[in-house]
């Protein structure tokens, strides 16, 4: 019998797809060696976030609307030369119409003005106000807009919050430029909420967290003395601003976290707006409680702007409680807080969450303070909030309806996304 010879292709046959495996979690594992307070924990902040420490800057805590605002519109009265600002959540309102009449005044005066907006956080934003906006001088950026070309990026955002003048002052905290930051936490509708405000050298990192960004979103460098001065020594604090992106590979939010609770030989008091552990957190909270740590959380209660997130937080209450962690949630409305103080002297306020989000995926920035007048002031914040807050025992949390229980399984299934 005779064999035809099998005609070959005229093009070579292509190659087999190869498969795709979902990239896992960077998982960090530390023991402890040494407290907030030694020369070892500085070093190893240091070089694990890659953020260097500043001496000589003067840091104020600010609390709620009422203490946040006013200090940044007349820093941003008072620019001389540039503002640099960059926002999740920037809405229309009383406070929206107020920071954009600001920016335009020192615009139309010359000062160069540059805006970061989260195409998905302040996409309420009307045409009206950003017409207003670039009418009147100022750079308007959107981070990552919906684009059938941008959809492999869509999921990450800038999460960050930064006000930064004349590169020698700067803010950054939890807040958002909409009415819901109004106010003193007066009612449901005005948020808990902090937020630091920076004088001195270390303004120069927040600059270089915009500049990531503006670089990213316009390809545009911001060089020379009008954003990055010789900035003169302001104060006492001891200060460093960690920067985290997903495009950096390790996560140095996630790491700051870990890093700080593992030190701990004290207290650990966190206020967080989205707190959803990861398996590294918890690992890390459980063994400082081990080590005769009082680890108290402050989350929010009924009043919540993601209640899928709440959901999803509360799915780990059983677990954290049988470990001695010890939650309170907030009554009197949204804590949106991002803070954390160890020991006495540690603490850090930001933009991140304690979620796989904020760990994974999206852009942050915190500023860390080493100094004992500051947590002073953050510990009396603390236990001013948890006077206003309830405990969840495991009494109380295994009496909840099972509809709730129901709901929280639910939740935790979409947990890498929140």
């Amino acid at each position: 019998m005779l064999f035809r010879k099998r005609k070959q292709p005229r093009y070579p046959r292509r190659p087999p797809l190869p498969i795709i495996r979902r990239r896992l979690p960077m998982r960090y594992q530390m023991k402890h060696q040494f407290g907030v307070r030694d020369l070892a924990f500085l070093q190893t902040m240091h070089a694990l976030t890659g953020a260097p420490l500043s001496e000589g800057n003067h840091v104020t805590i600010l609390k709620n609307g009422v203490e946040i605002f006013p200090p940044m519109l007349a820093a941003i009265r008072a620019a001389k030369k540039t503002i640099n600002l960059e926002f999740y959540i920037y809405w229309d309102g009383e406070i929206g119409r107020a920071f954009a009449e600001a920016l335009a005044e020192r615009a139309r005066a010359g000062v160069q003005v540059k805006v970061i907006l989260d195409a998905v956080g302040s996409a309420p934003m009307s045409r009206s106000l950003i017409d207003f906006m670039t009418r009147n001088g100022i750079d308007l950026e959107w981070y990552h807009p919906l684009r059938w070309y941008t959809l492999s990026r869509f999921n990450h955002r800038t999460h960050r919050k930064l006000l930064i003048v004349d590169g020698e002052v700067g803010f950054s905290g939890g807040v958002g430029i909409a009415d819901n930051w109004l106010g003193n936490a007066d009612s449901k509708d005005h948020w808990r909420e902090t937020v630091a405000g920076v004088e001195g050298p270390v303004v120069t990192q927040m600059q270089f967290a915009f500049l990531d960004n503006w670089v990213k979103s316009r390809g545009e460098l911001l060089t020379g003395l009008d954003y990055f001065p010789q900035v003169e020594r302001r104060g006492p604090h001891l200060t460093q601003v960690i920067k985290s992106s997903p495009t950096e590979g390790s996560s140095a939010v996630k790491l700051l976290y870990i890093v700080s609770i593992v030190s701990a030989t004290h207290s650990i008091y966190i206020s967080n707006a989205y707190f959803v552990p990861d398996r590294d957190t918890i690992r890390a909270l459980e063994g400082a409680v081990r080590r005769g740590v009082d680890v108290r959380v402050i989350v929010p209660g009924e009043f919540t702007d993601v209640p899928l997130v709440r959901q999803a937080s509360r799915m780990h209450y059983e677990l954290l409680l049988r470990r001695g962690i010890r939650i309170f949630e907030y009554q009197p409305t949204m804590m949106h807080a991002k803070t954390m103080v160890v020991d006495g002297y540690w603490s850090t306020i930001g933009s991140s969450n304690f979620d796989d989000r904020s760990f994974r995926i999206n852009d942050e920035v915190n500023v860390n303070v080493y100094d004992d007048e500051i947590a002073r002031q953050m510990e009396a914040m603390f236990f001013h909030d948890l006077a206003q807050s309830n405990e969840i025992t495991l009494r109380h949390w295994f009496r909840r309806p099972r509809l709730a229980r129901v709901k929280e399984k639910l939740a935790d299934l979409l947990k890498p996304q929140l």
